[in-house]
């Protein structure tokens, strides 16, 4: 497998660089991380000068080592993160540029580039979480609408959100319950919407419970075809798992140097113990960062669309990034309790990750099942 970069992708790379080097030293000063509206605002303004430059559309349009290129040097370079942005660019906006119609993809893609418009994801309920083709929020045919019933929780970015990518049960008698499920693109101002933020441990309201009360939603709206939303989730979390963290493996391998820093100043270093921890989590990271090329080279060669070794990098990378803000909590010492700090804050959100987008015990299934071929568990 070739993981090395052409001529054209380095001129990519070069050009990348040049642009970010002129272009962040005037962006506004970054909003309270915990001020949703005020990052909604920042994180869209950042999009629209990516739009303008050219760069939008690497989520999609550009080539899987393109995305690659992208995220490692906007990383690298102190770059805005996609923040309010993160559904609709890395994994609603490539599903529906996967499997939408030439409407729809004319439709909602633009304005998520231009960030002009905002995604939340409706996927998990109270009682289909990691389960989650148990979903029973139901979509029920009127004419050219569905009218959908039900209630949505952990929706990432509902309180900022023009759209959701939402999961139906349109068929609840169908002989499997992976079956009868389909993908809807819902808009936010729909009435029968009612949205009520969860705070998090840091604080933040990023993620919400949402209730529906027959919201009517056109049947036009449908990615996919009725009752095949499961193989239609298959590619939104392909997306989710295989390439949505990619930016943050770049961000962990600089914390990491950063921490070294940190260690030699406030004496910490001189700790053998503390040493050896970031030496192997170091490695860690280099080899997750093999794996997330491995994984880019495949979804090149197969379309577009990452394969199961999403998995694969999900289930490490979650553990990795909670090692790493221990580490940090043991650099830090008493300071690591200073939720002013970007790393105590990080530290918490670290906590969820070997929840979301499929918990640890999930993405063992998947890969024992898909990659190992494994029998399935009775």
């Amino acid at each position: 497998m070739d993981l090395s970069c052409t001529d054209e992708e380095e001129a990519y790379r070069a050009g990348l660089r040049e642009w970010l080097a002129a272009t962040l030293p005037a962006l506004p000063e970054r909003p309270d991380p915990l001020d949703w509206p005020g990052r909604r605002a920042y994180d869209c303004g950042w999009q629209r000068r990516l739009y303008d430059a050219g760069y939008a559309d690497v989520h999609w349009d550009a080539s899987p080592t393109q995305r690659l290129i992208f995220l490692e040097e906007t990383e690298l370079a102190g770059a805005p993160y996609v923040g309010a942005n993160f559904v609709g660019l890395l994994h609603a906006g490539p599903t529906v540029a996967a499997e939408g119609t030439p409407e729809q993809r004319a439709r909602w893609l633009p304005p998520v580039l231009r960030g002009d418009e905002v995604w939340c994801q409706g996927f998990s309920e109270p009682g289909a979480g990691s389960d989650l083709a148990s979903l029973r929020t139901r979509a029920v045919r009127d004419g050219d609408e569905y009218v959908i019933s039900g209630q949505k929780i952990w929706t990432s970015h509902a309180e900022v959100a023009d759209w959701c990518e939402l999961l139906v049960r349109t068929d609840p008698g169908a002989a499997s319950k992976h079956k009868g499920i389909t993908w809807l693109a819902m808009p936010m101002d729909a009435p029968g919407i009612t949205v009520r933020p969860l705070r998090t441990l840091a604080g933040s309201t990023e993620f919400a419970e949402v209730f529906l009360d027959e919201v009517r939603v056109p049947v036009g709206n449908r990615v996919g075809e009725e009752n095949d939303g499961w193989r239609v989730t298959m590619v939104t979390l392909s997306f989710e798992r295989g390439t949505a963290f990619v930016g943050e493996v770049v961000a962990c391998r600089r914390l990491l140097g950063e921490l070294a820093r940190t260690a030699r100043k406030n004496g910490t270093w001189d700790d053998p113990v503390l040493r050896r921890r970031l030496g192997r989590l170091s490695a860690e990271f280099r080899a997750l960062w093999r794996i997330v090329q491995a994984n880019v080279s495949e979804a090149q060669a197969t379309g577009g669309v990452p394969g199961a070794g999403g998995s694969v990098f999900k289930l490490h990378y979650s553990h990795a990034r909670q090692e790493l803000y221990e580490a940090a909590a043991a650099v830090l010492g008493p300071e690591a309790l200073d939720l002013g700090r970007d790393w105590t804050l990080d530290r918490l959100s670290s906590l969820s990750y070997t929840i979301a987008a499929g918990t640890s015990q999930i993405q063992r299934n998947i890969v024992a099942e898909r990659i190992l071929g494994l029998p399935k568990g009775r």
